[in-house]
């Protein structure tokens, strides 16, 4: 007889979480059995009871069933395939490198504030300034640290010392400073120190294990950024390749990679690609302007920019090295407003027009050719101009803002202006501090 009962089972929420298969499976083992039916439906048939020679209901495998159905769960488990859960390191698209290598910056208190006015939410630095670490406190902005090139070699040998400097730079700030990432080294791999190249792996993973043995490794990542010199061949994008000689270093990487979830981070820069040959390469398909592009004949793929172009020959160097999982992500990427004689590329319209059509571009959230559903992710150098960095012209003039606080390239960035008070503030300050110093070093030579 058909149940005619008009209750009917309430439907879940659409607020819920998504149930996955291990919790889908745990709770069909673990489920109560069926209520009774309603008056109106047919009864039951009768069962017969399993009777124990006393004659009395065999409970005992009642009792003993929970723990039997967990340990089938758990067994079944161990066959289910695990997906390594991604770090959430990055909100949104956009983010910057706050590089500190001057002598007229503003505090960092002033730059979180210039930050949170410009809406930007990701910031990596090159250290692990501990006044930087106090500014970042409550600011809702998340911070990626680095570990420098010379003190990899220590980290690498000494698990110790991971774990000493976890203890300093990480425990004292997180989670108030929302430290996201711990960077390992800048473009160690293709550089001239072998020492250092064999010393990476051992230092990340020495970081990653002092992060695990603080149940951190789960919310900070671990990584290091690469340089195009890890490329044997990047054109066309589909022929990319790492160099044959340096597998050996990378290769242990990308595998811990792989087990940690990370993604794998870049320095591409077309400025640089451009300045090497500015000859055969269009300027304006360096700076995403209009331009014929090129066609990958392999892929069929057209390419109408090459910063998507470099990010392509990293993914297909990837998947050449059989990571084609890997997420590709942009650690540094930008164009010099101001060079030397020798770089005619670097000009303040130039940098506009690549730094604007980079943010437009990756304010769509969308993929690249090959990758179309891998949203582009970077983060753009710098955040000022840094007037004691040595090299080319071109190294001191990729600041997104001026050392005061002002827009250095019209963005649509709000700034801190060269009127307010807070950076009339810091310039008092820095100047009654200078003159405090001059005053006592009179006196000093006085006595």
């Amino acid at each position: 007889m058909p149940c005619t009962s008009s209750k009917v089972a309430p439907r879940p929420s659409s607020n819920a979480p998504p149930i996955t298969g291990h919790s889908l499976l745990l709770l069909f083992l673990l489920q109560s059995p069926p209520r009774a039916l309603p008056a109106t439906c047919s009864p039951p048939r009768r069962k017969t009871m399993a009777v124990t020679p006393r004659g009395r209901p065999d409970s005992s495998l009642g009792h003993r069933r929970p723990v039997l159905l967990l340990l089938l769960f758990f067994c079944l488990l161990a066959f289910f395939p695990r997906r390594v859960a991604a770090f959430h390191s990055f909100v949104g698209t956009y983010g910057v490198n706050y590089g500190r290598i001057a002598d007229n910056l503003p505090p960092p208190t002033e730059v979180v504030k210039l930050l949170q006015m410009a809406r930007i939410k990701n910031v990596r630095i090159f250290d692990s300034d501990h006044t930087v670490l106090d500014a970042f406190r409550n600011s809702g902005l998340n911070l990626a640290i680095a570990i420098p090139n010379g003190l990899v070699k220590d980290i690498s040998a000494t698990p110790s010392k991971a774990m000493d400097w976890v203890n300093e730079n990480v425990r004292p700030y997180y989670p108030s400073t929302r430290i996201v990432a711990i960077i390992v080294g800048n473009e160690i791999l293709g550089g001239q120190d072998t020492g250092l190249a064999e010393a990476l792996f051992g230092a990340v993973v020495n970081i990653h294990d002092a992060l695990r043995a603080m149940r951190l490794s789960g919310r900070i990542e671990v990584n290091t950024p690469h340089s195009e010199a890890v490329f044997g061949t990047s054109y066309p994008p589909s022929a990319g390749t790492f160099r044959p000689d340096l597998m050996p270093y990378l290769k242990p990487l990308l595998d811990f990679f792989s087990k940690t979830g990370a993604p794998f981070y870049v320095n591409a820069y077309p400025f640089l690609a451009y300045m090497s040959d500015p000859e055969h390469i269009d300027v304006n398909y360096a700076l995403m302007k209009p331009n014929a592009g090129i066609l990958d004949q392999k892929t069929n793929l057209h390419y109408d920019n090459m910063f998507e172009a470099q990010i392509d020959a990293t993914y297909a160097a990837l998947e050449a090295a059989g990571y084609s999982d890997m997420e590709v992500r942009v650690s540094e990427t930008g164009w010099a407003s101001a060079g030397d004689a020798t770089e005619p590329g670097a000009t303040l319209e130039n940098a506009r027009t690549y730094n604007f059509n980079l943010r437009k571009r990756l304010f769509l959230r969308k993929g690249t050719p090959y990758r179309p559903k891998r949203v582009v992710k970077a983060f753009i150098f710098a955040l000022f101009n840094e007037d004691l960095k040595t090299g080319p012209g071109s190294e001191r003039h990729f600041g997104l803002f001026k050392p005061d606080g002002s827009v250095s390239l019209d963005l649509g960035f709000k700034g801190l202006t060269s009127s307010s008070s807070s950076i009339k503030g810091w310039k008092i300050a820095r100047y009654s501090a200078t003159l405090l110093s001059s005053t006592f070093i009179f006196l000093a030579l006085s006595t």
